[in-house]
């Protein structure tokens, strides 16, 4: 397989996912760390020679030798790798993995499982019940004003700005600096 593209990060990403997916051994199929790296480092030599361009046609028969011969085994690993894929995206949404048997299990009591009424809490796993939709949020006291600052005065409503900034960093000094230096310096002198 030929990959032409212009962009040469296409190329390679290509490349790389095509031996990723046939050199798919793991670390627990070989019975040594010394010779899983000697795989690895045998497997990363292809890839590099096949994104270079150097002595392709000798890598592609390599390929197709150890597919055919491995032809098995590729199977099981993509296999493997699907299922581990599943029981993650299961695990990430809050499932539990289903297995073949629990497929055949769970269809038969879907229907009672899983209806929690709208406000209360759901049965969890591992610990504390979590809620599930929206319940009533309370009503703030005193009219409009989520703060509660509806009833102060105007002298008190500007001396909270002025605290509420100055503990935010800013002050008026700053912004009166910032704008003449702005302003002086785009200024051209001749």
């Amino acid at each position: 397989m030929v990959v032409s593209s212009t962009n040469p990060h296409n190329k390679e990403i290509a490349i790389r996912r095509r031996i990723a997916s046939i050199f798919n051994k793991r670390e627990d199929d070989f019975p040594s760390l010394r010779e899983y790296n000697d795989y690895l480092e045998e497997v990363e030599d292809m890839t590099f020679n096949l994104i270079e361009g150097i002595d392709v046609a000798a890598i592609e028969a390599k390929i197709a030798k150890y597919q055919e011969e491995n032809a098995e085994q590729i199977m099981i690993n993509r296999a493997r790798k699907a299922e581990e894929l599943a029981a993650a995206m299961a695990t990430y949404k809050g499932q539990p993995a289903q297995t073949d048997n629990d497929v055949a299990a769970n269809q038969n009591s879907q229907a009672g499982f899983g209806a929690v009424p709208q406000g209360q809490y759901a049965p969890t796993f591992g610990g504390q019940p979590r809620p599930t939709g929206m319940a009533p949020q309370p009503l703030p006291l005193g009219g409009g004003d989520m703060l509660g600052f509806a009833g102060d005065d105007e002298e008190t409503k500007k001396l909270r700005a002025e605290r509420g900034a100055r503990a935010g960093g800013w002050s008026i000094e700053i912004s009166r600096k910032r704008a003449l230096e702005e302003a002086f310096g785009s200024m051209w002198v001749c």
